[in-house]
């Protein structure tokens, strides 16, 4: 994969943690936070954000305009849950395709001992 940079959200939008691959463009950081940040905001993941998007272009760009402009509503933002199933935050990654996002976040989301929806 090209180097990626992977940002980490609690339940309130609240950086947590981000880390930036060397080679990883510096403007990285402000998309992979609107990706989880989309998520947290909505209550859903970034694929379903982009179904949205699709669907009802209008509603995601009053959303962006609530949220000035945070919300990247695309592949890479995903959910975490914990073991009850209670949302408790949000990864964001960006850097490669859009295919190899949830895979990232995924498996670092379960080697936390958490669930993710991507």
């Amino acid at each position: 994969m090209k180097p990626l940079s992977v940002v980490v959200l609690d339940a309130g939008g609240h950086v947590i943690s981000f880390e930036r691959q060397d080679g990883a463009a510096p403007g990285r950081f402000a998309i992979a936070n609107g990706k989880a940040y989309g998520s947290i905001m909505l209550g859903m993941a970034g694929t379903a954000q982009m179904a949205r998007a699709e669907q009802q272009a209008y509603f995601m760009e009053a959303i962006n305009g609530v949220f000035g402009g945070k919300v990247v509503p695309v592949p890479g933002g995903v959910l975490v849950r914990d073991k009850k199933g209670q949302v408790i935050g949000a990864v964001g990654v960006t850097g490669d395709s859009s295919d190899h996002y949830s895979i990232v976040a995924l498996a670092g989301i379960e080697l936390a001992g958490l669930t993710g929806e991507g």
